[in-house]
């Protein structure tokens, strides 16, 4: 495809570190842009998704040929409980790679996607053969890349992008906490419902807002505060540790903290990155897989029988072989790959599932989890 120009005369290119290159039409912001590339196959919930910051540090890849139709809600706008509408106060992705988008024609819309873009300083490039991206991603696996948004006459030579992604630091090596994480503790919720402590790596807001929608207070902390037995008299009866970027294994401090005593002891629910976080804690093993799990559409078997569709966004996994010996027991599995997407331990206290049970963007179908959850909350308080 010959790189042409966008609606505002501008041009994209996204370049892989293997050597492919993609050309199209430049959206949202003129500037370049080093991550990894990572695609989802969500047909809606983009604005969910670029907001989600679990995906902060990659490049993101929509598989659906047009995104875009139902425009943005007011970005900066807040819920009852004073959380963003969206996932997160901001487009956490470092860029976007689409095939095309539509005029958005929505009651709630408030500016169009490539408005939005512009706004935040992020790039995007219309125009790709995603499936063709796909397919390469699926086939090889995650790469880094670069995706340079410029005027016509700013076309950048292979050498020139081949240098920008070698001069980045690799996906693993960023510090995401200190771009995602909140620095200091935050209380929501319910002056008198049980309070719930949040090790916050990112969550995203509709896990906040499940936890509070359930009568449970929040006590929203930076991901590696040590966790507190009362907060302000308050006794803290349970904690979540929700979804965030990165290698699992990197943080250590969160970690260390899953392991305390007192922390143990707490009813716990796992969700994404905190399920990883937990296996670890508990002497388990990660790894990194070839090309993740994103989308909306995801099969998810429990150890009862049931079978249902999660929403799921990650790039790591909980190595099954790991957990003899840990005291967890598999609780759900990817019957696509066999991978593990959920896990007890024998006393009860904790639960912990890899995809998504707030969906947002995606199906509601295990919100049971948070039912689950609550439940345990309310028996210790």
């Amino acid at each position: 495809m010959p790189n042409r120009p966008g609606q505002d005369g501008l041009r994209g290119t996204l370049f892989l570190e293997d050597g492919t290159r993609f050309d199209g039409e430049g959206l949202g912001a003129a500037t370049r842009h080093v991550g990894e590339v990572v695609f989802t196959t969500g047909m809606a919930g983009y604005p969910e998704s670029l907001t989600d910051p679990s995906f902060r540090g990659q490049v993101l890849t929509f598989t659906y040929p047009l995104i875009g139709n139902y425009g943005v809600p007011r970005p900066q706008a807040r819920d009852g409980w004073g959380l963003p509408v969206l996932e997160s106060k901001q487009v956490q992705v470092r860029g976007v790679v689409l095939r095309g988008t539509t005029t958005p024609n929505h009651w709630s819309s408030d500016r169009s996607l490539d408005d939005w873009l512009t706004e935040e300083g992020v790039p995007a490039i219309r125009g790709v053969d995603t499936r063709r991206l796909t397919q390469h991603l699926r086939s090889g696996g995650v790469l880094r890349g670069v995706l340079h948004v410029g005027r016509p006459d700013d076309v950048p030579s292979e050498d020139d992008l081949r240098r920008a992604i070698r001069s980045a630091p690799a996906y693993a090596e960023e510090n995401y906490m200190a771009e995602v994480a909140p620095e200091r503790p935050r209380l929501l919720g319910p002056s008198k419902g049980p309070l719930v402590a949040v090790l916050d790596c990112g969550v995203k807001a509709s896990i906040l807002r499940a936890l509070l929608d359930r009568g449970l207070s929040v006590l929203r902390l930076p991901y590696d505060e040590p966790v507190p037995e009362r907060w302000h008299g308050r006794r803290v009866v349970g904690l979540l540790v929700g979804n965030g970027p990165g290698d699992p294994a990197e943080l250590a401090s969160t970690i260390e903290e899953l392991r305390r005593p007192s922390t143990r002891a707490l009813p716990t629910l796992g969700i994404c990155l905190g399920h990883q976080l937990l296996a670890l804690a508990r002497g388990a093993t990660t790894f990194k897989l070839k090309y993740g799990h994103r989308g909306q559409n995801k099969t998810i078997c429990f150890d009862d029988g049931r079978a249902i569709v999660m929403s799921e966004n990650h790039g790591y996994a909980v190595d099954p072989r790991s957990l003899p010996g840990t005291g967890l027991e598999p609780w759900a599995t990817n019957p696509d790959d066999g991978t593990l997407e959920g896990f007890r331990d024998r006393s009860g206290r904790l639960l912990a599932l890899q995809g998504h049970p707030e969906g947002h963007p995606g199906p509601q179908e295990a919100g049971f989890v948070f039912d689950l959850f609550a439940r345990k909350v309310r028996r210790r308080g």
